[in-house]
């Protein structure tokens, strides 16, 4: 799914943030990304759905070369990628239907199947009975997952989990987890970004810390290996 190949990043600032990476990640696995704040781990992130593009290096995502994806292509690239962020970043006047179905109305989806496949994603979240409610209206957790439910429906093969949990209380963000396990429990290959020593913990999977912008450890269900 992800293959990195001596991935360097430097900004126009100076400051470089990734000094070397390779990783394969394949398809259907849980990945998480952790490290001290300023380690890389964002730009790592971006550099998947061509937010950011690498100094020097190469990337396969979903078998397409991004070293020489043109622009016009990145909009069919991050079709097939899914992204959650920490701070939801919901439409606020849109209702939760509006939201999720907004997704599925630039890519000219038949009203009809929109409705249907809307439905699915709010079914698989548990918030079927929120889809007329506006974002003011939820709680953090039900945002997050309203923002989980417009990453998947489209069906993607990757998704990126920015910090999910960081804003939310810990019993939601055991929720969360649950949710993100039930969507790589599929086959979508998951890779989450954070900073939570004990969802790590609990939660074995596999797990790439990044510092200095180097990989320096990539283990198969690690731990997080940092002081909070």
């Amino acid at each position: 799914m992800i293959v990195m190949q001596d991935i360097y990043k430097t900004y126009a600032n100076g400051v470089t943030a990734l000094n070397g990476i390779n990783v394969n990640i394949d398809q259907g696995e849980f990945v998480y990304v952790v490290g001290p704040s300023g380690a890389g781990k964002s730009t790592f992130i971006k550099l998947i759905f061509q937010e950011v593009k690498p100094t020097k290096g190469s990337i396969m995502v979903n078998d397409k070369d991004l070293t020489t994806l043109k622009s016009k292509h990145i909009p069919f690239l991050r079709r097939d990628i899914g992204v959650v962020y920490q701070d939801f970043k919901l439409l606020p006047k849109f209702t939760v239907y509006e939201n999720i179905a907004f997704a599925l109305e630039v890519l000219e989806e038949s009203p009809r199947n929109i409705r249907r496949r809307v439905m699915e994603v709010l079914d698989q979240v548990g918030l079927k009975n929120k889809a007329r409610f506006i974002p003011d209206e939820l709680s953090g957790g039900e945002q997050q997952r309203v923002s989980i439910a417009r990453a998947i429906v489209n069906h993607p093969k990757l998704l990126i989990a920015d910090e999910p949990t960081g804003n939310l209380d810990p019993e939601t963000s055991w929720e969360i987890m649950r949710v993100l396990e039930s969507i790589n429990a599929t086959g979508t290959t998951i890779l989450m970004a954070t900073h939570s020593k004990e969802i790590v913990n609990t939660i074995k999977k596999r797990v790439i810390a990044i510092e200095d912008g180097l990989i320096v450890r990539d283990e198969h269900r690690g731990e997080y290996g940092y002081e909070i």
